[in-house]
């Protein structure tokens, strides 16, 4: 009677801490934004199922990182780039930080253009009115919205990625084939370790380091808790929810990736359509082949991820220049009082939407800002692995064995996707 009393327990409180779901849920969910979505799309249209692979070796691998960014922000109470700073010349750190906000303008400019364009598919017309709609109401709702409030539509706005599960359902798929792709693939050329290299580089990014790191911040002044090093009596509940949430975001990430990776493998690379440069282009193949269905939640999912990864993009870059220079740095906060940090926000969107307005290739755009952020990923996330183990930041809760071990594997498979990309460069 007394295990089942447990299990019942178990069961009661399960609910809530599916409830505390947020820094690490909103992040994966925000790594399949439209950029990755047409990154994903043309892995599936030109390889078909032989790069379904590697959204599964990602996975554990973007855990283990994320789960190390949030905790360090939960147990020393500040941000990835306060920490950074501590160890590290700040001149480098700066460098660093500028490089992050210009890839995630570029990044913020296409996704603004791919949810436009998309919108623009599902209404006939109005392209770049929706484009503007879109960065006006983001940035309203970082400026305006208090955190609390905010965080409640960004966990709503997850929901959206689920569109790419239910587009598989209107096409037709070998399971038994997809498992052989998977877990046998046939690659081979150029062209594949390019895809591979842009694979790599869409789901582990560095705007995700300084977001989720900075939101348990965000979190913990919220609910008055404290960091970790202060409070260290709530480090086993506060150590597992981390976990739980970033097992279960990026795993929300890694299976939507590996959703889209399979619908347009087996709706268009096996009807002979490998060329897709776009979210909106993958959405526009599908509707001929696979019907009206899977292209309009194909064009709604493009949309609404958008509206997720923006958010992120925009915030990642104020909380890490806010940080650096000692600025008031938080959406709980009031415009007047974090003024430069919603100015970098606001800077990173209109900046982004006046890139859609611009003679700028969004492909090009996308695929240098997909270089810019391979080359600074690596070292920071070798920093933050520095970080994560310093005894004289951490205190008793620096990364486990286990975090610590997958987190160098981590960056060893960055550095060899960027080695990868200058050698086929």
């Amino acid at each position: 009677m007394k295990g089942r009393g447990e299990h019942l327990k178990r069961l009661i409180r399960r609910p809530k801490l599916l409830q505390r779901l947020g820094p690490g849920l909103i992040t994966g969910a925000a790594d399949d934004d439209p950029s990755g979505i047409a990154t994903y799309s043309q892995a599936g249209a030109a390889f078909g199922l032989n790069m379904l692979w590697t959204v599964v070796l990602t996975y554990p691998l973007m855990t283990a990182v994320q789960s190390i960014c949030a905790r360090i922000g939960r147990v020393t109470g500040k941000g990835l780039a306060s920490n950074l700073a501590e160890i590290f010349p700040r001149p480098v750190v700066l460098a660093l930080v500028a490089l992050l906000f210009v890839a995630n303008t570029i990044n913020i400019g296409a996704d603004l253009a791919a949810m436009g364009a998309a919108a623009q598919l599902l209404a006939g017309a109005g392209e770049r009115c929706f484009a503007v709609g879109f960065a006006l109401l983001s940035l309203g709702l970082q400026v305006f919205v208090p955190y609390h409030r905010y965080v409640r539509f960004l966990k709503w706005m997850t929901l959206a990625l689920f569109a790419y599960v239910g587009v598989v359902f209107a096409v037709r798929i070998d399971w038994l084939q997809v498992a052989v792709g998977t877990l046998f693939p046939k690659l081979q050329g150029r062209d594949a370790l390019l895809t591979v290299v842009a694979v790599l580089g869409t789901t582990i990014s560095p705007y995700l380091f300084f977001w989720e790191s900075s939101e348990e911040v965000e979190e913990e002044t919220a609910n008055g808790d404290g960091p970790l090093l202060a409070h260290p009596e709530g480090a086993p509940k506060e150590l597992s929810r981390i976990w739980w949430d970033n097992v279960v975001g990026m795993g929300v990430s890694n299976v939507i990736a590996f959703f889209i990776i399979l619908t347009t493998a087996v709706a268009l690379h096996a009807h002979g359509v490998t060329d897709i440069q776009s979210s909106e282009q993958a959405a526009a193949a599908l509707k001929p082949i696979a019907g009206p269905f899977a292209f309009l939640l194909f064009s709604a999912g493009i949309v609404g991820t958008g509206l997720l990864a923006i958010p992120v993009l925009a915030g990642s870059a104020g909380y890490a220049v806010g940080e650096l220079q000692g600025w008031k740095a938080g959406l709980e906060a009031k415009p007047g009082e974090a003024v430069g940090f919603y100015g970098v926000i606001a800077a990173s969107v209109l900046l982004g939407l006046a890139l859609t307005w611009s003679s700028l290739d969004p492909i090009r755009a996308l695929f240098w800002s997909a270089v810019v952020n391979g080359v600074i990923s690596v070292p920071i996330m070798a920093a933050t692995m520095v970080v994560a183990r310093r005894r004289s930041l951490m205190g008793p809760f620096v990364a486990t064995p286990a975090q610590t071990m997958l987190g160098w594997i981590a960056t060893l498979v960055m550095a060899l996707a960027v080695a990868g990309m200058v050698w086929t460069m």
